[in-house]
């Protein structure tokens, strides 16, 4: 019976391809602290999909799904007093400097990393600095764990042989 859940989720998967990579990875990173595990699928997938590509498209879709963390900080800017906005620009200045390797460490983890996305919408870091450190960090991510996957696969498959069912290549 499990054999066939396991199926039938690889089979679904598949059959969107790199789309549904794309869609997994942007719907799974769009509600802030709501971690929704989108790379699990993206290993799956990448049994017969091309990792490079796969790595590339989940990237890409978790980076725009991480504008909504983003926006919510830039957003809540405007609702600071004066005050508290000239304390934002202090704070500002020192993640202009290292804001953006910030955003790239944090994305290249599968750690929730909107609690630096919001404070750095926040301070009003320059947004395609944000996309580019967010987009590298996560194309990196994806692409570690779709050929992490693909070894995986690729070592069931010698354990077990050709013959060898989805559940079984799970489960090794």
């Amino acid at each position: 019976m499990a054999e066939g859940v396991y199926e039938s989720l690889f089979k679904s998967l598949q059959a969107y391809g790199y789309i549904g990579a794309f869609m997994i990875a942007l719907l799974g990173s769009l509600v802030p602290f709501l971690p929704v595990p989108y790379l699990l699928p993206i290993v799956l997938m990448s049994k017969t999909l091309d990792p490079l590509l796969l790595g590339v498209l989940a990237g890409v879709g978790g980076a725009l799904g991480k504008l909504t963390s983003y926006g919510l900080g830039r957003f809540s800017r405007r609702l600071l007093s004066e005050e508290r906005r000239k304390k934002m620009t202090y704070l500002g200045n020192a993640i202009g400097k290292y804001g953006a390797v910030a955003v790239f460490l944090f994305a290249l983890t599968p750690l929730p990393d909107d609690v630096i996305y919001i404070p750095v919408g926040l301070t009003g870091l320059n947004l395609a600095k944000f996309m580019i450190a967010n987009m590298l960090g996560k194309i990196v991510l994806s692409w570690i764990v779709a050929y992490t996957g693909r070894l995986y696969f690729d070592i069931a498959e010698l354990l077990l042989g050709k013959e060898g069912s989805l559940e079984a290549v799970v489960v090794a």
